[in-house]
């Protein structure tokens, strides 16, 4: 991983860690950080942040992108607006990843659609924040439980049946 971020940031890693004594110190402070990641999962989220960073990361970016890769999250912002253009019914869009429907369910769809941004985001974001956690310390979410129809299709009204169901209408309605 440091190799990785090395070749990518040369001048900020070499400004970052400019001796063989920072550099050590720093590598036991992110391996002690990104403990809970496999050697794969860092790897991986080294590639997603040289992708997505122009920067070197900070081990707290780094704890997102490490997760990202493991869960495929999206960042609490693109969550939000995938949430907010859902169709309904919310439960049959393919959401990217679980998390962002559980987010939307416990913020509640109609006080997103119907708040601005700058009052349904931290909401939103609260939750996701929440939901991410547990993601992380091995928890998992069911997926969304779609809406179905019916499984079998009605039968249609015989031409007789009709007419005595459209009789009943006009009696009841006095048409």
């Amino acid at each position: 991983m440091f190799g990785l971020l090395k070749l990518s940031y040369h001048n900020q890693f070499n400004s970052a860690f400019q001796d063989v004594q920072t550099l050590n110190h720093a590598k036991r402070l992110w391996l002690e950080s990104l403990a809970g990641f496999s050697p794969e999962q860092m790897v991986a989220g080294a590639k997603r942040a040289i992708k997505q960073s122009e920067y070197l990361p900070t081990i707290h970016k780094m704890l997102q992108f490490c997760a990202e890769g493991e869960h495929g999250l999206p960042d609490p912002r693109a969550a939000y607006r995938e949430a907010c253009n859902a169709p309904s019914p919310k439960a049959n869009n393919k959401w990217s990843h679980p998390a962002v429907y559980h987010a939307g369910r416990a913020s509640d769809w109609f006080f997103l659609a119907n708040n601005p941004e700058s009052s349904a985001y931290p909401v939103f974001a609260s939750h996701y924040k929440k939901i991410c956690e547990k993601l992380m310390a091995g928890e998992s979410l069911p997926a969304p439980q779609q809406v179905q129809l019916e499984h079998q299709p009605a039968k249609p009204l015989s031409k007789a049946e009709n007419a005595k169901k459209l009789a009943e209408l006009r009696a009841q309605f006095k048409i």
